[in-house]
């Protein structure tokens, strides 16, 4: 009884499988094929998919609590009999995931819709799946791997809401987030666009391969884009990623919002994250831990060969910083501080979280890099956002081509950037309060090779709307580190932000990365 009751689960099984690739194109998937999909489609006016998500699943029928009760079963995930490299499992719709995506799974001779299947899902005691139809979407999926030890799968990507997207790398945990693309993100006069994948193809893979392809298509009001992403799991997980996109006519923008105005930023490898607050923060919260924040600085790689780190803040406004950034050969939100008791934290270990780093393929010509830090009072909600924009807007149908590499790192296979801040730290003057001290720490392998009796000089520099009126250099004898004591005064009335600027050199040569900073007085 016991064996017949196996062969029956496997019957079952094989049935659930079978129905769950129900729809099959005989078409070879590559990227091409992705590319006229997109193409194709920047020809009509944008159709949101959120018309086809049932009643209820709607944000008013289940709430968070509801929504948190709906589990994937593991022993149904995608490939597992299969005994592959990769398994994929998928989100259910609902709730604020609003928008159903089609997910397919390809090979060199077929490409099977994974249709939805109620039976994957444990609802709890929710008592909905009759309610929902059998042509439902995904509301995403995440891929497990043996990424931390043989054997053991664990989850290494994650796709799921709008274009966001996130991954790890070896024994790290989530933190900030990637997105296939943004539009008008961060510019006070009109909403954020929010691009969605609408739909993906998962490349099935061979016995033994320790690399999965994806395509996928992005669509939104504006645009249109065919994604190609290789992600490759390691010490640091890279996704290596091609992307085409399509901007659409104004009469077919108009035709589904008359109110839409013409882009002002194009957001292209946006990146998500949350600073709340840090050692550098004077703006404090009541909290029992030091530090909370996914990342705590913005790293730029300029063509010119010069480095600059930027660390975040959490303003009472929104700050919108640009950075000119023609042929970009790097930018990323970074989390520098590995030191666990510095957040103090035990359910949320924000030191294991990546860094993420865009890595560009080839010139990606004029632009610049924008950085915008919105106000939060928790963790919440994600405030930080950086991505590169092209000076020029790209014209209506023109395709527009951008190859760059994500990396998910910790930065203990490479480094970004050997001889960099380590710190900074902000407070008043104690001889006078309308006076303000920085106190910047740099280190590195050629930082602590300078002699003591030979200091390198910081060379400082602030916007005319404040004054610099110290500056020293002091060593660390207890790790060889260098610290920069930088005071400055706003000038008198000031109410705008002030820009700071600090490389140390030796005989006029840099021998660290720039410290740039962004002070806002107190609102």
């Amino acid at each position: 009884m016991h064996r017949t009751f196996i062969i029956l689960l496997f019957v079952g099984t094989l049935f659930l499988r079978t129905t769950a690739r129900a729809q099959i194109e005989k078409v070879e998937i590559n990227f091409d094929y992705v590319t006229k999909v997109a193409r194709d489609r920047a020809n009509e006016p944008f159709h949101s998919p959120r018309a086809e998500l049932p009643e209820a699943l709607r944000a008013d029928k289940l709430n968070y609590d509801a929504y948190r009760k709906i589990r994937f079963r593991q022993d149904r995930a995608f490939w597992l009999g299969d005994n592959l490299p990769f398994r994929a499992e998928f989100f259910h719709p609902g709730y604020i995931y609003q928008e159903p995506v089609r997910i397919f799974e390809f090979t060199k001779t077929f490409v099977p819709r994974v249709r939805f299947v109620r039976d994957w899902f444990n609802y709890s005691d929710l008592k909905i799946e009759n309610k929902i139809p059998a042509d439902t979407g995904y509301a995403g999926f995440k891929l497990v791997y043996p990424l931390n030890k043989p054997g053991d799968y664990a989850e290494v990507a994650s796709f799921l809401g709008a274009s966001y997207f996130r991954m790890l790398g070896k024994e790290q945990r989530y933190g900030a987030s990637a997105r296939g693309l943004a539009l008008d993100s961060g510019e006070p006069d009109r909403p954020e666009e929010f691009p969605i994948f609408t739909d993906f193809w998962l490349g099935k893979p061979e016995a033994g391969e320790t690399s999965l392809l994806i395509y996928a298509v992005l669509d939104s009001v504006s645009c249109t884009g065919a994604y190609q992403i290789r992600l490759i799991p390691g010490e640091t997980t890279v996704a290596a990623i091609e992307a085409t996109l399509f901007f659409r006519e104004p009469a077919k923008i108009l035709a589904v919002n008359k109110e839409r105005q013409p882009l002002k930023t194009l957001g292209v490898a946006p990146l998500t994250g949350m600073f709340w607050f840090g050692e550098n923060s004077e703006r404090r919260f009541d909290d029992y831990r030091p530090e909370v924040h996914d990342s705590d600085g913005l790293l730029l790689h300029f063509a010119t060969g010069e480095v600059v780190w930027r660390p975040l803040n959490n303003s009472t406004v929104m700050r919108h910083s640009v950075f000119a950034a023609d042929n970009i050969r790097g930018f990323g939100l970074l989390q520098r501080d590995r030191e666990q008791s510095h957040y103090a934290d035990l359910a949320n270990p924000y030191d294991l979280e990546p860094s993420l780093w865009v890595k560009p393929k080839g010139d990606w010509g004029e632009g610049d890099v924008h950085l915008v830090e919105l106000p939060t009072t928790y963790e919440g909600l994600d405030n930080i956002v950086a991505f590169w924009s092209p000076r020029t807007m790209p014209a209506p149908l023109q395709p527009v081509h951008f190859g760059y590499e994500l990396l998910w790192t910790r930065e203990r296979d490479f480094q970004l950037s050997e001889n960099h801040v380590l710190a900074t730290r902000v407070g008043a003057d104690g001889a006078d309060a309308t006076k303000r001290q920085v106190h910047i720490d740099f280190g590195g392998p050629g930082l602590a090779a300078i002699p003591e009796k030979e200091p390198p000089t910081a060379v400082v520099s602030c916007s005319e709307n404040a004054g610099i009126y110290e500056n020293q250099v002091i060593l660390n004898p207890e790790d060889h580190t260098w610290r920069v004591i930088l005071k400055f005064k706003p000038k008198p009335g000031n109410k705008e932000p002030v820009n700071l600027r600090c490389t140390l050199q030796r005989n006029g040569v840099p021998v660290s990365e720039t410290w740039a900073y962004l002070w806002s007085p107190p609102s």
